[in-house]
């Protein structure tokens, strides 16, 4: 039962996976939005799907 334990807590997301569960929702219609609020989450997802490419990149050189 411990070893189960550390596994759920290896895989938690917490606060860094939160974020990113965040960034890709839908924004939420009762929360005031302006310009350059939504211009930071559109660069933001678009930094974001450039390194997990990048990612994915580096990873594919480098086993084979």
């Amino acid at each position: 039962m411990a070893e189960k334990n550390k596994v759920q807590e290896f895989f938690k997301l917490g606060e860094v996976g939160n974020y990113f569960v965040r960034v890709f929702q839908k924004p939420d219609p009762n929360k005031p939005s302006n310009f350059n609020l939504r211009m930071m989450h559109g660069i933001n997802k678009i930094s974001i799907l450039i390194f997990l490419f990048a990612l994915i990149v580096w990873t594919i050189k480098r086993f084979l």
